[in-house]
């Protein structure tokens, strides 16, 4: 299990470089206005040229730093009998490649984990960290004629908060399974795959099917183009509604702002794991479904 740890641990670096400049690169820029409820957008903190560094990119190199320092300290010195740091990371990383290896398959997973485990372990620490106090109540702002202080500019905000970053990751992920099908079936293959009959058939019937099947090819296509689309928008969608929930809550009673939102806190930490899991899932599935008849793939019920 060694291998596949420093192997997930070099890709590790790699996806979170690649993901934090796909996603301002794709970063709707703009000023957030002033508002009672949590922002659509992101807000820029400082301009670096014309390039935009807003609170939620800052979270998310935050939250990726501090991944990869742990999965270093905690592989610095393997031991034989882990302990600690490292009996915790190696209890991670083998339960999510038992996990996978169960749904896709033994060579399917041996290509595929370092991306699935990246996303599950980046996207469930990012969802948490949203939660940590202070995220959208230190920044900067202005006194109120109330003399409460209002924030206009947070200084955090949460990673998956921010549509930018969740397409950002969809559209990775899309371009990988793109790669890992013409790997599975060739070119070829993959048109085969979408455009051609399935099931036996012959004579006139046979013709009449490949008219249908190609037909649906076409459907298939919008549905492949769709993938990445509802991918980020389930994970934003959820974690979005999640800290406008927490913030309504802490607004809705001033003096109650600390106790009233600690239910939700615990529910919160629940959908982090949940949408984490969901989106590892559906990733892998969409790969299984194109690459499940490669040869010497096993597939499962």
């Amino acid at each position: 299990m060694f291998s596949h740890r420093y192997l997930f641990r070099t890709q590790l670096i790699a996806l979170f470089v690649v993901g934090s400049l796909v996603a301002p690169a794709m970063s709707f820029a703009a000023e957030a206005a002033e508002h009672e409820t949590l922002s659509l957008k992101a807000t820029p903190l400082f301009q670096i040229g014309k390039f935009s560094v807003t609170n939620s990119m800052l979270v998310c190199w935050i939250v990726a730093l501090a991944v990869i320092i742990f999965a270093q300290i905690a592989t610095r010195n393997v031991k034989t009998v882990p302990s600690g740091a490292q009996n915790f990371w190696e209890w991670l990383v083998e339960s999510l490649y038992n996990f996978l290896e169960s749904i896709i398959g033994r060579d399917l997973v041996k290509k595929t984990f370092w991306f699935f485990a990246t996303i599950f372990i980046f996207i469930l620490f990012t969802n948490w960290a949203g939660l940590i106090p202070g995220f959208g109540t230190i920044g900067w702002g202005h006194y109120q004629p109330s003399g409460a202080f209002h924030v206009d500019r947070p200084l955090l905000r949460g990673g998956n908060a921010d549509l930018n970053m969740t397409t950002a990751m969809a559209a990775i992920f899309f371009l990988l399974w793109i790669i890992w099908a013409i790997q599975a079936n060739g070119v070829g293959g993959f048109l085969l795959h979408i455009f051609g009959p399935k099931g036996e058939t012959s004579g006139f019937l046979k013709i009449i099917m490949v008219v249908i099947f190609f037909m649906v090819g076409w459907l298939e296509i919008v549905s492949i183009l769709f993938r990445p689309i509802s991918l980020s928008f389930r994970l934003f969608g959820n974690i979005y509604a999640g800290e406008s929930i927490l913030e309504a809550m802490s607004n809705m009673v001033p003096i109650l702002s600390w106790l009233i939102p600690i239910p939700f806190y615990f529910m919160e930490l629940l959908v982090g794991i949940v949408q984490a899991l969901v989106f590892m899932l559906l990733t892998a599935v969409f790969t299984l479904l194109i690459a499940q008849h490669q040869p010497g793939h096993e597939p499962n019920h």
